[in-house]
């Protein structure tokens, strides 16, 4: 890349930046902050607040439990299907519901019902510890008898598309990756894998959590069979707020979900003894959802749905290829090594980058230049572009006091001891 890599230049692109105009729905304390960890916990959107607030006060303060008949029964849904027109997903295939780590839970024990007969499932090593973890549990609880099969990265971020496809035989039941891997942002193609899967009579389960909002996902056009997703990080929903998930339409009354809560249930208000699913996609919600939570996703949902997934993209990749040229310029002099994909078709919306000293190139950022990345073991700093706010003045900072850290040896005074949260 041969881009201009001054300040002046930064300010430059943020003149013609068209979504330049969205860095004021967000709520922001510190001018001098560089946020670049919105691919782990988005920013408060401005209309959250006053929303959540209503919430508070009017809803569950003077309408008290009424609030249920009028909008809180229906949240899941109707939240559901605003978050579906974004992931590329027809009507009544989405709904709001629990975690992510729940929601996979479920949909992957569904999913090996489905195919009773078959032994494996297909995943990699760059997939979200968690989901692995999941799998782990969901094969203990069915007995022992599958076999998971991790893929292992050749070049440490990527498994390529062709080593998935090989790994997908007549005996596996499932397979299961991330869309984008969440310490290198390698984006995966999603509809080539999904197709072979299906001509290989597998299911297929996606998790959209550093995708979603970021990166287009077309899951009907995929033919995806099942998918999850979080909504607190490019989505703006807030700190833990709930999950969602994706069952496509014809699956929908063959699959059961493995936790059976009222809300699942095809009549929950009759309170009757013996469980009975919900007909369609409601069966896969569980228990009473987290109301103040799950409102609160709405304004972030709700921008996306303004500004469109094309234009959103656009930005993300102009944002990351600046990112990439300031590195190669300021940052791979020194040591820094790229740990994403430098293919935009292969690239979601996070940049990692890598040094030995990372995690206390990590800490002296956090502590002393005023910027929050975020850290990834071994030696990750996770750089997340969102287009809905980042600037690419804040670009051109993030990159500079990197610099600065590094050959001022600000990081040498910081411990190399990990804190519980990295």
């Amino acid at each position: 890349m041969n881009q201009d890599i001054s300040l002046n230049h930064a300010r430059m692109l943020d003149e013609k930046d068209e979504l330049a105009i969205y860095h004021k729905r967000f709520f922001n304390s510190d001018d001098n902050l560089i946020y670049m960890d919105g691919n782990s916990l988005g920013r408060l959107p401005t209309d959250t607040i006053q929303r959540t607030s209503r919430i508070v006060k009017n809803e569950w303060g003077e309408q008290l439990i009424r609030s249920w008949g009028i909008n809180w029964y229906q949240a899941p849904a109707y939240l559901g299907e605003k978050i579906a027109k974004f992931i590329g997903a027809g009507p009544d295939q989405v709904v709001v519901s629990d975690s992510t780590s729940v929601n996979l839970y479920k949909l992957a024990i569904s999913a090996l019902m489905l195919q009773p007969e078959r032994k494996k499932i297909v995943t990699d090593a760059l997939n979200f510890p968690s989901d692995l973890y999941l799998l782990q549990g969901c094969r203990q609880v069915l007995g022992g008898k599958h076999k998971i099969q991790v893929l292992e990265p050749v070049d440490g971020m990527r498994v390529e598309t062709r080593k998935v496809l090989e790994a997908i035989n007549e005996d596996t039941a499932l397979v299961t990756l991330s869309h984008v891997v969440f310490k290198s942002g390698y984006l995966y193609d999603a509809k080539t894998i999904t197709e072979y899967a299906h001509q290989k009579g597998a299911l297929v389960l996606w998790d959209l959590s550093h995708s979603v909002g970021a990166v287009p996902v077309e899951l009907d056009e995929w033919g995806a069979d099942f998918a999850v997703g979080c909504t607190y990080k490019y989505i703006n929903g807030g700190p833990g707020a709930p999950a969602f998930l994706y069952v496509r339409k014809d699956l929908q009354d063959k699959a059961i979900s493995p936790i059976w809560g009222w809300f699942g249930e095809r009549s929950p208000f009759s309170f009757g003894l013996e469980y009975a699913p919900a007909n369609g996609i409601n069966r896969f919600l569980s228990g009473t959802p987290p109301i103040l939570s799950m409102m609160a996703i709405e304004p972030g949902l709700d921008l996306i749905l303004e500004i469109g997934m094309p234009r959103l993209r656009n930005k993300s990749i102009l944002l990351s290829e600046y990112l990439i040229s300031l590195f190669d310029a300021r940052l791979a002099p020194l040591g820094f090594i790229l740990g994403s994909p430098r293919e935009i078709e292969q690239r979601g919306s996070h940049i990692s980058i890598q040094h030995p000293e990372a995690y206390r190139i990590n800490q002296a950022l956090i502590e002393e230049m005023n910027v929050i990345p975020d850290f990834r073991e071994p030696n990750n700093l996770r750089l997340g572009l969102s287009p809905l706010y980042t600037s690419f003045e804040e670009v051109w900072s993030c990159i500079d006091r990197i610099q600065r850290v590094v050959t001022e040896n600000k990081h040498l005074s910081f411990p190399n001891i990990r804190q519980v949260v990295t």
